[in-house]
């Protein structure tokens, strides 16, 4: 049974989420404030993570970059912002998913099935290895790991995941719904700007390199050796 840790401060919200939780057979624990939630995850196991943002203590934002640093655990945050700004950096963080209250408690729940199912299919297919390399830039997929120069890439599991997706169908078009489709799954509910906003961190974060994806437009994304 799956194990979700909810942080909120406000209990209304941590009982609405943990009652559609409990109905789809997860096991839930909660926390009121980021320090109290860090704490939990170094004593306990958690599959995924459902965190606001304004808390006490310490803000959700700072929680889930203080957690990722010792464990690979997906989160959606919960937020009443829904500027491009909060997103990014949401996602830039390495958060799965940027929910905006008000929000639907079933809808929430079909978003952690769609990222839990993704995440166990990722750690099932880590031990076949391949080594794709494009002059300076290397992806070793056994290990999930970017470099170019030889220095390492950090980035997130979906935008590892986006940018594996355009070069497995290297010189292709791949349409917006393809994309969203493969790396969000069939039952993305989001607004389809999220692969905008993981489409400029995914390019900003390869350089040059990010000029090897094509905006195609109308259609969607092309990814091509392009570099002289």
């Amino acid at each position: 049974m799956d194990r979700i840790l909810i942080v909120d401060d406000e209990a209304n919200i941590r009982e609405l989420i943990k009652k559609y939780a409990k109905f789809e057979n997860y096991e839930v624990d909660e926390a009121t404030n980021g320090l109290e939630a860090i704490e939990m995850v170094r004593k306990n196991h958690y599959d995924i993570i459902i965190m606001d943002v304004m808390m006490p203590e310490l803000d959700g934002f700072s929680t889930i970059k203080e957690i990722k640093k010792e464990f690979d655990i997906p989160a959606i945050v919960l937020s009443a912002r829904g500027e491009e700004y909060d997103k990014i950096h949401g996602f830039d963080l390495g958060i799965d998913d940027y929910v905006v209250k008000p929000f639907s408690p079933k809808e929430l729940l079909m978003r952690v099935n769609a990222i839990l199912t993704r995440y166990r299919t990722t750690v099932n297919n880590k031990e076949n290895t391949v080594l794709w390399t494009y002059k300076s830039l290397v992806i070793d997929d056994s290990a999930r790991i970017v470099k170019i120069n030889n220095e390492r890439i950090e980035m997130t599991p979906k935008e590892y995941n986006l940018l594996m997706y355009l070069i497995n169908n290297e010189n292709k078009a791949v349409t917006r719904e393809q994309i969203l489709s493969q790396i969000w799954g069939y039952d993305f509910f989001g607004d389809d700007r999220t692969l905008d906003t993981h489409m400029k961190l995914l390019r900003k974060k390869l350089g040059d390199y990010g000029q090897c994806i094509v905006t195609l437009r109308g259609i969607g994304y092309r990814f091509e050796k392009n570099l002289s």
